[in-house]
């Protein structure tokens, strides 16, 4: 097999980035050495698809910058086999990463042209990933109660339903906020008790609830 230089050395040097930037968990590290980022994006952009930065995809969504997919991943303290419940499928990359990672990963996307696209996509990469088309608000209560929970898109507030779907002990990560978000880990202890951890701020675009019409869309 012919060994793509450019891109291996892209990724070295993002790694190296992301280990300064405190990156420490290998497995993180070790699924950006296993996927490729520029697949996630338009062709024209493939040339900073190895920089930290955040680019544009469609439905006026963007694919984050790999510090932060980096930073939420490390936060969920992934296990292998774990059950993680993504919301804000985006490009896939996210879930891409955490599948990489050999979690069992159930990934909710409301707008339906990145759902049929990240579907395809991860399709490909992992087959095991499952992409549902619905309301990240309502979860994706078919396969609860979930070990981790990561959100992508910034909310308002924690949502109660997907504090419902997490197991006792489990994390969320999630982004809480409006114009500016604080990156937040909840830890479950009970059924009625969360640990609550801050980890500064973040700007991610907003979480928005689907539209029932949008829902029922056949495709």
């Amino acid at each position: 097999m012919e060994v793509d230089y450019m891109l291996l050395g892209a990724k070295r040097k993002l790694i190296s980035y992301l280990r300064a930037k405190g990156i420490t968990d290998e497995l993180v590290l070790s699924a950006f050495d296993k996927i490729d980022r520029h697949l996630f994006v338009d062709s024209f952009q493939w040339d900073k698809a190895y920089e930290d930065t955040a680019l544009h995809i469609l439905c006026d969504q963007t694919i984050s910058q790999p510090s932060t997919v980096a930073f939420q991943s490390q936060l969920l303290q992934i296990k292998p086999n774990e059950k993680v419940l993504e919301i804000g499928t985006g490009s896939g990359f996210q879930s891409a990463i955490l599948g990489a990672m050999g979690a069992r990963v159930f990934s909710v996307e409301r707008h339906l042209q990145l759902f049929s696209r990240a579907k395809n996509l991860l399709s490909k990469i992992n087959d095991k990933i499952i992409v549902h088309f619905g309301d990240g608000f309502q979860g994706f209560q078919q396969y609860a109660p979930y070990d981790k929970i990561i959100v992508t898109c910034g909310a308002p507030d924690i949502p109660q339903t997907l504090l419902q779907q997490l197991k006792v002990g489990g994390i969320m990560v999630i982004p809480v906020g409006t114009e500016t978000q604080t990156m937040k880990r909840i830890t479950k202890i009970s059924e009625e008790q969360y640990k609550e951890e801050a980890f500064g701020n973040f700007t991610f675009v907003p979480m928005l609830e689907a539209k029932m019409k949008d829902i029922n869309t056949k495709f």
